[in-house]
């Protein structure tokens, strides 16, 4: 039984830290502005809680992000179509991309703090950048004749959900929620469909 009170207060902690950093950048203007000391604050606990839960300040941001997007994981792992995984894979496709664009527009500032800590200096080594990617381009090879380029293909679809450009075209760009999803799944549409092939150019 005396285990169990310290066990009990650290899930307790947790959830109000992440509760606190949620609050905190829901309200800040720069993802930057939140500091670890605000985060403790905020929750009520002291520093040291804030790190024996999430190690730093970017397990803190995956920690959230992960919490925030575990009911679009499991529609991806479980549910029915369009985003779970009976759907056929020229459908299922663009539903990933707006499932992760409308996840970036609810969560901005958590999403471009994150995907600016990156892992060392590259966002694109980042854990949750190589799950999205793998999970599209998976669903890619599925599509006939996109086998060979599936890889560069998801790349090159996931660079059109970016933080920092969601956050640039719903800020500054002002464009509404409904234009930027009709434009994402305007260009996904034009990027898989079939097309004469392309010669190399000179020197490739």
């Amino acid at each position: 039984m005396a285990e169990r009170k310290p066990r009990k207060d650290a899930a307790r902690n947790r959830e109000a830290l992440l509760a606190a950093a949620d609050a905190l950048f829901a309200r800040s203007g720069s993802p930057e502005g939140v500091t670890m000391a605000e985060v403790a604050a905020e929750a009520g606990v002291g520093k040291g809680s804030l790190f024996r839960a999430f190690g730093d300040r970017p397990g803190l941001l995956r920690a959230l992000y992960e919490a925030r997007l575990e009911p679009v994981r499991e529609a991806i792992a479980s549910g029915p179509p369009p985003l779970g995984p009976g759907t056929p894979p020229h459908q299922r496709v663009p539903a990933l991309l707006d499932a992760v664009l409308c996840f970036k527009l609810d969560n901005r500032r958590l999403a471009l703090a994150l995907e600016e800590s990156g892992s060392g200096s590259s966002p694109y080594q980042a854990e949750h950048y190589e799950r999205w990617h793998g999970l599209l381009q998976g669903v890619l090879e599925q599509i006939p004749g996109r086998e060979a380029d599936s890889c560069f293909t998801a790349h090159a679809l996931l660079a059109a959900t970016r933080a920092d450009l969601v956050e640039h075209l719903a800020g500054p760009g002002r464009v509404p929620r409904a234009r930027m999803r009709a434009q994402l799944a305007d260009f996904t549409a034009r990027v898989l469909s079939p097309g004469p092939p392309q010669e190399p150019a000179a020197g490739d």
